[in-house]
Parts: C-alpha cells; sequence; structure tokens
C-alpha cells in the first residue's frame, strides 16, 4: 500500500522552488490499551466534569483556559486562537545551510519524508545531491496544523535510497538548560580511560543498523495477549533482579573485556558438523527469541493487511 502524503509543500531558497509532499517517517508500534469496568467488561467513558457546579459540561460550553496564577486563568476562545496561528502557507522557507555536525540530536523533535511532488523531481535531485556533497543541513522554518515550526532538512545517511528528511526542531528555550542538572565534576584516572576505550573498540561497528534491533517487550506481550485470548497463558515470570550499584568501576571495564575475549574464542571455534545437536550457549545465539520471532510475524501479519487493504 502506497504512503499517504500528509500535506503539500513547496521548500524556497532564494530563487529556487521545489515542490514536494510531506509523508510520515516513523509510526509509533507500541501495545496500546483500553481501560475497561471489571464487572461487565465494557469501555470506560470519560466526560467533563464541573464540581462546582456538580454537573457534566457539554462541548460547547468549554473554552481553554491559560494559567496566569494559582486558580486564575485567561480565556481563550476557539476564534482568537485560529487568529493567533501562523499565516496559511505551504512553503518551507529555507534561511541558511548548517553542518549537520554542529545540530544536537536534542533538538529533534519529529521526522518526515519529503517526496517530489509533480513537476519537482530535478530540483528535488537537485537539492539531495547538494547536501549530500556540501554535507550540511538547511535549517528554516514552515506553518505545521497552524503552527510555526523550525525545520532542518537533510539527506539520509548512506545507502539509504536519494531522499529528503524533514525535522521539526524545538526551539532553545525549549531544550533544557544543562546547568540546572547536577553534574559532580568527577574525573576518570587515565587506567580507567584506556580500559574503557577499549571495550568501546571491542563493541563498535562500521555503522548502526536498526535492524538488528527488535522490540522484546512489545513482542512479549503480544504473544502473551494471543495465549490469554485462547485460554492457555502460563503465569507471567517474575520481574528480573536489578543489578547491584557498580563498586570498582577498573573490576567491571576489566570482566566486561575478559567476557567480550570470551565470546570472541567462542566465535571463532569451528562450526558443529550438520545435523550434530545443539545445545547451551550456541543454541541461544543461533536461535532467536521466541518474543523476537512472534515480533517479526505480528510485522509480517500487518504488512500482508495493509497490501491487501
Amino acid at each position: 500500500m502506497a504512503a499517504r502524503a500528509l500535506a503539500s509543500a513547496t521548500i524556497s531558497f532564494g530563487l529556487v522552488a521545489i515542490p514536494v509532499r510531506l509523508y510520515a517517517a516513523a509510526v509509533s508500534q507500541h501495545v496500546g490499551f483500553h481501560l475497561l469496568h471489571v464487572k461487565c467488561g465494557s469501555r470506560i467513558r470519560y466526560q467533563s466534569y464541573c464540581p462546582v457546579d456538580d454537573e457534566v459540561v457539554p462541548p460547547e460550553q468549554i473554552v481553554k483556559g491559560y494559567e496566569i496564577s494559582k486558580g486564575e486563568f485567561v480565556r481563550m476562545s476557539g476564534e482568537e486562537l485560529e487568529s493567533l496561528e501562523g499565516e496559511t502557507s505551504t512553503e518551507i522557507r529555507i534561511a541558511e545551510f548548517v553542518p549537520l555536525a554542529t545540530v544536537d540530536p536534542v533538538q529533534f523533535d519529529r521526522s518526515y519524508y519529503l517526496g517530489p511532488d509533480r513537476g519537482g523531481a530535478r530540483p528535488y535531485a537537485l537539492l539531495h545531491d547538494a547536501l549530500v556533497e556540501s554535507q550540511k543541513a538547511a535549517v528554516g522554518r514552515y506553518v505545521l496544523r497552524g503552527k510555526e515550526s523550525l525545520v532542518l532538512l537533510r539527506a539520509p545517511v548512506a545507502p539509504a535510497p536519494p531522499a529528503v528528511l524533514l525535522h521539526t526542531l524545538y526551539f532553545h528555550d525549549e531544550v533544557r538548560d544543562l546547568a540546572e542538572l547536577d553534574l559532580q565534576a568527577a574525573k576518570a584516572k587515565p587506567a580507567e580511560r584506556q580500559l574503557a576505550l577499549r571495550l568501546i573498540d571491542e563493541l563498535s561497528k562500521e555503522r548502526f543498523d536498526p535492524e538488528e534491533f527488535e522490540d522484546e517487550y512489545r513482542g512479549r506481550v503480544l504473544a502473551y495477549i494471543r495465549d490469554k485470548a485462547r485460554g492457555r497463558a502460563a503465569t507471567p515470570p517474575a520481574p528480573k533482579a536489578k543489578r547491584g550499584r557498580v563498586i570498582d568501576l577498573m573490576e567491571a571495564l576489566r570482566q566486561s573485556l575478559a567476557r567480550g575475549e570470551r565470546k570472541d574464542a567462542a566465535a571463532r571455534r569451528p562450526p558443529r558438523a550438520a545435523g550434530g545437536p545443539t545445545t547451551g550457549a550456541a543454541a541461544s545465539r543461533r536461535r532467536p527469541s521466541v518474543a523476537i520471532a512472534i515480533a517479526r510475524r505480528e510485522r509480517a501479519g500487518s504488512g500482508r493487511r495493509r497490501r491487501t487493504a
């Protein structure tokens, strides 16, 4: 099933205008639950209740209010709020280009894909290639759902297809100042830093591959729900005990390195003959967990449903 565009827009900088379409870049797959009445199993419905007048308030009698002091509000009607929204526009106005490395990821809010609209294929490809070759990102403004947002446009990390991504950014006063945190000025010893660097080396890869990581919690929950619906759910296992505090940092680093060396040694052992039994740790390395397998089946099933929709 083809992706559905959320909006149409035009990227503009200088005299360049690129017609594009906006698509959601990610959709949360968290497990959602409804609230039910234990007695009859029906869904709970919420009502707007005024404790002063002791009555349920209908929607047409509700207005928004901004609290300026304890219990004192400034009322705002829908018309007033609408008049204060940003000027209706489909233009993504680029103000400047900056090195992507200078933008802290803490500024990122939401992510969207931009695709070329009718007549925009060539300038869209040109913008993508220019962002890749310059290794820069574009910063600008865009009115999205009535609210003007600070946005950043960038090319995705290779080997992704030649696309342009749009990220809405938090404004500077929306990001918490690190000075508010209690950051103790402790210094690591040179020997500790060397061990930490060795451990980072052991765990390093050339690039991040998101497909190596599965939502195991979601898989466990969905598997348990399905089994419970079929009347054969086992008692959920007790939660794992929390790890104790690390007292000796050097010893913890040494043990982590030693564990990595043992894994490397096991990986270098010749494989068992075909058809031979596989048990223990080797079996757990080769066989995906039940939760991961269930999660994959769930995604495959949802994909088939979308294609047939």
